[in-house]
């Protein structure tokens, strides 16, 4: 993912907050004369809710565009701290990089009864602290971080659909219990499954 920005509305923004811009960034976008291109990167799962939230927006008029302009924020966020990080970084082999994303493949395919870290370790060839090391550099969170944020977005999409009830859909996405299903969901999103589904509802 790329995010592009006037270099003036970027200093702004950082500002307003009191601070100043790194000074890597700084030096990068010195003599950018219109638009600076954030360092591309990878979609991390919390890029990925933020980006879907915005394609997927409830809400119209005011609430609406503030609701965006919150998100715009919160994805200029996750790009300054990988563009920050970025250089500090002790960067993995291709080898290891191979072994992570078959960790997560492992992982998503066991979303209702996942392994532990020492056996997810175990199955692709690779130490637990190379295991949380990788996740964290790859998609930007923790192992078990990841498969909750994975989960979270399956049950938004099946409430999307409208074609499945919430106590249909909380086994799919891991929970045997509904309320912790509903909890889980509304401390991800604000809002309660149910009351998700029926704003989707009354959109249609």
């Amino acid at each position: 993912m790329s995010l592009i920005i006037k270099p003036e509305t970027l200093r702004t923004l950082i500002e307003n907050y009191g601070e100043q811009l790194p000074q890597d960034i700084e030096k990068a976008i010195a003599g950018v004369p219109e638009y600076f291109n954030l360092r591309p990167s990878l979609i991390t799962p919390a890029k990925q809710v933020a980006l879907q939230q915005i394609l997927h927006c409830p809400y119209q008029g005011l609430t609406r565009k503030m609701y965006l302009e919150s998100k715009v924020l919160e994805l200029v966020s996750l790009k300054l701290a990988d563009q920050v990080a970025a250089p500090t970084k002790k960067l993995l082999r291709l080898q290891e990089i191979d072994r992570i994303h078959h960790a997560r493949d492992i992982l998503l395919r066991n979303i209702g009864n996942p392994p532990s870290l020492i056996d997810l370790a175990r199955q692709v060839g690779i130490n637990e602290y190379t295991l949380k090391r990788g996740f964290r550099q790859i998609f930007g969170t923790t192992v078990f971080g990841y498969l909750h944020d994975y989960r979270m977005e399956q049950a938004r999409q099946l409430l999307l659909s409208g074609e499945m009830k919430i106590e249909q859909i909380a086994p799919i996405v891991g929970y045997v219990n509904r309320s912790r299903f509903a909890s889980a969901f509304r401390k991800k999103y604000g809002i309660n499954p149910k009351a998700y589904q029926k704003q989707i509802d009354g959109m249609i």
